[in-house]
């Protein structure tokens, strides 16, 4: 063996265990966050640069919450893409259509008039449920459950409106999951197919990142690692979130130094179910996001947003 053989033998035996150990103590931690949480976790996280991944029972079903918005807020600009609908579209709230929870449309006068995109950005920024079963209605149920099923997902399902009665013929678990079902894995893959613009119009993609980095609720996966005033300008964390009295979930796409990160968590059955920002499940999210990107990108956020995503 050369001299230089023997060097580069040495390094590999070197730094590629060290890189193992490092990912490994990661797991065990999220892994160990987990385990101290009274209620159920899934998780499931990718540095969409160097392909790491880290994952909690990744692959169990859950409820989505208002997270299934994102399969509607991708369908709909599916649609937009082929024509069959613009940003520009007048969508009509009328008194019926109001349902409470989230959003803030149910405080405004009927009938109103509002565009596609205003009702996607109440949608996606608010979590509004009044502007969702707007949606819902003009994009339609099926073909959003249709794109799902186009995008390989075989446990992701948008059931019903919102506190709307599930239609006849809907699957048997509805009942069990509510709105919508999902993994975490499954959840992943949307958002990054998002921040990967599958949909092939960098336009459509980076509008539909800059309504998910103004969403309004920060209290899970930015938590700890977002610093700025996202009131001045967009966060560096696309991300929406869903909650229940005893679900938390937040998905997200961090732009840190080291790359994309993306995030996606689901706390269920939660002995905690009160409704402030010391809630357990939301601070075990921040914690677990706060974690990965210690590991990950322990310079923090990026700079800048990549100009393609801008």
């Amino acid at each position: 063996m050369t001299l230089r053989s023997a060097f580069l033998c040495s390094v590999v035996l070197v730094v590629f265990p060290a890189a193992a150990l490092h990912a490994a103590d990661l797991q065990l931690q999220l892994e160990g966050m987990a385990k101290e949480h009274k209620g159920k976790v899934a998780l499931y996280a990718k540095n969409l640069k160097t392909g790491q991944t880290v994952q909690i029972d990744q692959d169990r079903p859950v409820k989505t919450a208002s997270v299934i918005k994102l399969t509607i807020l991708v369908e709909a600009f599916n649609q937009i893409k082929a024509g069959k609908r613009s940003l520009t579209d007048k969508v009509t709230m009328r008194k019926e259509d109001v349902v409470s929870g989230s959003g803030v449309l149910p405080f405004f006068d009927t009938p109103m008039t509002m565009t596609l995109k205003d009702a996607l950005t109440q949608m996606v920024i608010e979590s509004d449920n009044t502007a969702t079963n707007l949606l819902i209605d003009l994009i339609g149920r099926k073909p959003v459950n249709d794109n799902i099923t186009a995008m390989g997902l075989k446990n992701t399902y948008l059931y019903k409106k919102i506190m709307r009665p599930a239609d006849p013929g809907v699957p048997s678990d509805q009942k069990q999951f509510g709105i919508g079902k999902t993994t975490a894995r499954e959840m992943a893959a949307v958002i990054e197919s998002i921040e990967r613009c599958d949909l092939k119009d960098q336009k459509l993609c980076t509008t539909m990142l800059y309504m998910l980095r103004n969403q309004q609720y920060r209290n899970c996966i930015p938590h700890y690692i977002e610093t700025s005033d996202t009131s001045e300008e967009p966060s560096f964390i696309a991300n929406k979130t869903g909650s229940l009295d005893d679900v938390r979930n937040d998905v997200g796409i961090i732009y840190s130094k080291a790359g994309p990160i993306v995030i996606s968590v689901f706390t269920y059955e939660n002995q905690d179910q009160s409704w402030n920002a010391e809630n357990a499940g939301e601070m075990l999210i921040a914690h677990m996001a706060k974690a990965i990107m210690d590991s990950w990108s322990p310079e923090g956020l990026a700079k800048e947003i990549p100009k393609s995503r801008e």
